[in-house]
């Protein structure tokens, strides 16, 4: 049964296997007599394997989009995150003696975000991509203070923006004979055209009276994509490391001053598996990991010059990855992707609806 892979990859990782068409290999010819003929003569050289036709893998990495094919992205992505903590500071004498402060935090976290994506076969091996993101978050948070006299503190924050506009290269580095998986090399860089968390406008205490829709620093992620064809089912797996670049602040926030940003950089894992259901229609499983390290920020005292250096602690953001897809032409697909945290860095829920269309352009 020979099978041809035609996958659609969505910004989260998620592989969608759009088409798979089947052949039925024909049975050995026979002589007169009934006898099975044998091959003679020399074995025939390895065959190149048709390669998956991937239209695009933005954040997994590689593509092997047709040359002269321009691939546009429509895409819809709501984020939903929530803290409910419970945290008491004082000293418990009994199980039912307590004496301190209880206070009670909800916090709700919404993202609203559109982006349009283009990506341009250059060559059959070679893709480039443009990602042009905008973003619309909303913080709601409920404190509830338990003392002599106890009070609630309401608070809603909120920020739309254009977000942090990425490019990208994808290239097949190898033909895979034999049955030998593909090797897609991915580059990908993050600008700092999204509105960062020391661009927004702050009070005197130095708290945010708006949300930044942008990380506020440069990125470069190399990565490394292996596509496995073995119909009806695709098997994917990536390894990347998200270098982000430190950069001189020097803003005043509050009473101190932060003077230099050092980010931490992530080591990024994703894999699983696109089958398909019909020549239409598949589902995708997988699974992916960001290993985001430690962030340093150097504060200084405008007064005395002293400077002290503070660190966060690592993220650890894994999700379940969950996929659907239709195609409803050789040009025309749509993809609907979920994302479930399975990790207490991770956002709840994040739902993503893509629409990719083809078109060539030379």
């Amino acid at each position: 049964m020979a099978c041809t892979a035609k996958q659609v990859v969505s910004a989260t990782g998620l592989v969608s296997l759009l088409g798979c068409s089947l052949a039925w290999a024909q049975p050995a010819p026979q002589d007169q007599g009934g006898t099975p003929v044998q091959p003679v003569g020399q074995r025939p050289p390895p065959q190149e394997a048709a390669a998956p036709e991937v239209q695009s893998i933005p954040d997994i990495g590689g593509v092997l989009t047709p040359r002269g094919q321009l691939v546009l992205e429509p895409e819809f992505q709501y984020s939903h995150s929530s803290v409910n903590r419970l945290t008491f500071r004082g000293v418990e004498i009994l199980s039912t003696l307590q004496i301190g402060v209880l206070t009670a935090e909800d916090i709700d976290r919404d993202t609203l975000g559109a982006a349009l994506t283009g990506r341009l076969g250059v060559t059959d091996r070679l893709e480039l991509e443009l990602r042009l993101p905008y973003l619309y978050r909303e913080d709601r948070a409920n404190i509830s203070i338990e003392e002599p006299e106890s009070f609630e503190l309401d608070n809603k924050q909120t920020g739309n923006d254009l977000g942090d506009i990425e490019v990208a290269a994808h290239y097949q580095l190898n033909r895979g004979l034999d049955g030998a998986p593909f090797f897609v090399g991915n580059l990908r860089y993050k600008s700092t055209t999204g509105q960062g968390p020391f661009d927004v406008d702050r009070d005197a205490n130095g708290l945010e009276e708006e949300l930044a829709t942008g990380s506020g620093f440069h990125a470069i992620e190399p990565s490394l994509t292996v596509l496995f064809p073995s119909a009806p089912a695709v098997y994917f797996a990536n390894l990347g490391y998200q270098f982000h670049l430190e950069d001189d602040v020097n803003e005043p926030v509050g009473e101190n001053e932060i003077q230099k940003v050092d980010p931490g950089d992530a080591v990024r894992l994703s894999f699983g598996m696109a089958y398909s259901i019909n020549p239409k229609t598949s589902f995708t499983l997988g699974y992916k990991n960001d290993f985001i390290g430690e962030t340093e920020t150097t504060f200084v005292d405008p007064n005395t010059g002293a400077s002290v250096d503070q660190n966060t602690r690592t993220l650890n953001v894994g999700s379940l990855l969950l996929g659907w897809s239709y195609q409803f032409n050789q040009d025309a697909a749509l993809n609907l992707n979920l994302e479930l945290g399975v990790t207490d860095d991770a956002p709840d829920a994040m739902l993503t609806l893509r629409a990719p269309f083809g078109m060539n352009v030379f």
